[in-house]
C-alpha cells in the first residue's frame, strides 16, 4: 500500500496544503488547518480493484418534460423552493442554531407524510426520544413519519433503498454525517464533501427529494467547504433574529426556481405559523407620528412587501462619525449619505447615523432609496412624515429619482393597507393603475423632498457646536453651501 503523504486541510474553506500553518492563505481564517488524510484517501489496492461501468449514451433529439414537484403542504416552502420539492433533487438549508431549522423540517415531513408519501427523517445531531418530544410539541406525534438517529451514510443509503423510495428524505445535519470510504474525522472538510456526495448519488438514482440541513459559521456563511453549496441544486438560508417571532426563509441558490422569493414564518408556541401577508405582521407595530420612520413599498421576487425604514441622527462626540446599518446595505447607505451632503445641503458629518429595517426583514433591492433618504431627513429635521404616506424610488449619484419596476403592484399593496399617498418617482406616473385609489406625489429630484421635509420641523443641533447652532435658529445645514 502506497504512503499517504500528509495534508492539512482548512476547516472553513476547503483549501488543501502540504503543511500546518497558523493561517489560511485561501480563507484568511486563523488556526483552521487539520491535518486529513493525504491525496490517497482511499488505499491503492482498493482503487486498484475498482472498474468503471459502461452507461447509456442519449442523443438530443428526444421529449423533455418539465421536472416534476411535489408540494410540501407549506405555501410559504413552496414558494421559494418554485412549487415545491423537484423529484431527485437535494436541498441545503442553513441558519443560526435555535432559529427553527428543524421545527421547519419537521413540520414539512409531517404534512407530507399525512399526504400518503413516504418521508423519513434522519437526525445525527438528537436522539428518537428528542425528535419526539417536538413533534408532539407541535401536534404532530400521529403523522407517520418514518424516524431515525443515524449517522453512518452507507447504512442510511442501505435502509432507504429497501421498500418503497421516499419522497422526501431529511439529513440533520451533513456535519455530522460520516463515510468509511475516507479516512477523517467525522466532521471534517473530507468527510463532509464525501457524505454530501454519496447522498446526492442516491438521490439521483432513486429519484429521492433529499434536505441536508447545514451548520452555519459565526458571520452567517453556511459552514464546511464552498463545494458542497455548489454540488446541490438549492441553498435556503433560514433567518431571523432569536428575539423575534418573524422568520424569513430566503433562496441563495436554484436550480429548479427563482432566487429573490421569500417565505414568512412567525414563530409561536406550536411551531412554525405561514404569514400570508407579511407586510401587515412587519407594521403592525408601527411607531405613528415619530421623526425618522419611513414606510416602503418594496418587492421580494414576485410578492409586494411594505416595510417600515428606521432612521436615528444623533449629534456625535467622535472624530469620525458612527454608521450602523441593520437589514440594508451599509455602502447603499454611504451612497445616499454622499448625495445628501452634495446635492441638498445636508450636512451629516457632525451626526452619528443609525438606521434599522424594522420586523429583521433584510432588503436588497435599490427602490428604497428614497424612502431612506426621506427618515433620515426625517430625524435629522426632528419632523415626523406623514403616517398614509408610502416611498419607493431609486436616487442617482446626480441626485435625480429613478423609476423602479413593478409601480402597480407596489401601489395595490399599499391601498390594501389603508394607505392613501405615494411618493414615487416623477417618471413612473403612467406605471400607476388609475384604480388604486390613492394620491401620488412624484419627485424629480431629492432636493424638492428634503426642502418639503426640512420645511416642517426643527433640525438637531450638531454635536461638535451647540452653542453656536442653538444662536442659528435658521436650518442653514438643509441649504446648499455657495462657494
Amino acid at each position: 500500500m502506497a504512503k499517504a503523504s500528509p495534508s492539512f486541510v482548512c476547516q472553513n474553506c476547503g483549501a488543501a496544503f502540504n503543511r500546518w500553518q497558523g493561517k489560511c492563505e485561501s480563507c484568511g481564517e486563523w488556526n483552521t488547518l487539520v491535518e486529513e488524510a493525504g491525496d490517497s484517501a482511499v488505499p491503492v489496492s482498493i482503487r486498484a480493484k475498482r472498474r468503471g461501468r459502461p452507461f447509456k449514451l442519449e442523443s438530443l433529439a428526444g421529449k423533455s418534460v418539465d421536472a416534476p414537484r411535489l408540494p410540501s403542504g407549506m405555501a410559504e416552502l413552496d414558494r421559494v423552493t418554485g412549487g415545491g420539492f423537484v423529484r431527485g433533487s437535494v436541498l441545503l438549508v442553513g441558519g443560526d442554531p435555535g432559529i427553527g431549522k428543524s421545527t421547519l423540517l419537521t413540520q414539512a415531513t409531517s404534512l407530507m407524510a399525512r399526504s400518503g408519501h413516504r418521508a423519513v427523517y434522519i437526525s445525527g445531531e438528537e436522539a428518537v426520544a428528542q425528535v419526539r418530544l417536538r413533534a408532539e410539541r407541535l401536534g404532530l406525534a400521529s403523522a407517520p413519519v418514518e424516524l431515525a438517529a443515524e449517522t453512518s451514510v452507507e447504512d442510511i443509503i442501505a435502509t432507504l433503498s429497501e421498500g418503497a423510495t421516499p419522497r422526501l428524505i431529511v439529513i440533520d445535519s451533513i456535519q455530522t454525517m460520516w463515510t468509511d470510504t475516507v479516512e477523517s474525522a467525522p466532521g471534517t472538510v473530507t468527510q463532509v464533501r464525501a457524505s454530501a456526495q454519496a447522498l446526492i448519488r442516491f438521490a439521483k438514482k432513486s429519484g429521492a427529494a433529499i434536505i441536508l440541513v447545514g451548520h452555519v459559521t459565526k458571520d452567517g456563511q453556511i459552514a464546511g467547504p464552498r463545494v458542497v453549496e455548489h454540488m446541490v441544486d438549492a441553498v435556503l438560508s433560514f433567518e431571523g433574529e432569536g428575539s423575534q417571532q418573524f422568520r424569513i426563509l430566503r433562496a441563495v441558490k436554484n436550480r429548479f426556481g427563482p432566487t429573490d422569493e421569500i417565505g414568512v414564518f412567525e414563530m409561536t408556541g406550536l411551531g412554525l405559523r405561514e404569514v400570508a401577508n407579511p407586510s401587515e405582521l412587519f407594521l403592525s407595530e408601527r411607531d405613528l407620528g415619530s421623526p425618522g420612520t419611513a414606510v416602503f413599498a418594496g418587492i421580494e421576487g414576485t410578492r409586494p412587501v411594505l416595510v417600515e425604514l428606521q432612521a436615528l441622527v444623533a449629534p456625535t462626540t467622535l472624530g469620525t462619525p458612527r454608521r450602523a446599518v441593520v437589514g440594508w446595505d451599509s455602502a447603499r447607505l454611504s451612497m445616499v449619505l454622499a448625495v445628501l451632503e452634495a446635492h441638498c445641503g445636508v450636512k451629516l458629518s457632525g451626526y452619528d447615523v443609525y438606521f434599522n429595517v424594522a420586523g429583521g426583514l433584510r432588503i436588497n433591492e435599490p427602490a428604497a432609496d428614497l424612502a431612506a433618504a426621506a427618515a433620515l431627513v426625517s430625524s435629522l429635521a426632528n419632523s415626523p412624515l406623514p403616517t398614509d404616506a408610502v416611498y419607493f424610488g431609486e436616487i442617482s449619484l446626480s441626485g435625480a429619482v429613478r423609476p423602479v419596476a413593478q409601480t402597480a403592484a407596489r401601489l395595490k399593496e399599499a391601498a390594501k393597507l389603508g394607505f392613501a399617498r405615494a411618493i414615487l418617482p416623477e417618471t413612473a406616473r403612467g406605471d400607476a393603475p388609475s384604480d388604486a385609489g390613492m394620491a401620488l406625489q412624484t419627485v424629480g429630484g431629492l432636493t424638492s423632498l428634503v426642502a418639503d421635509i426640512a420645511a416642517r420641523g426643527t433640525p438637531r443641533p450638531a454635536g461638535r457646536d451647540t452653542a453656536s447652532s442653538e444662536k442659528n435658529a435658521t436650518p442653514a445645514r438643509f441649504r446648499r453651501q455657495e462657494g
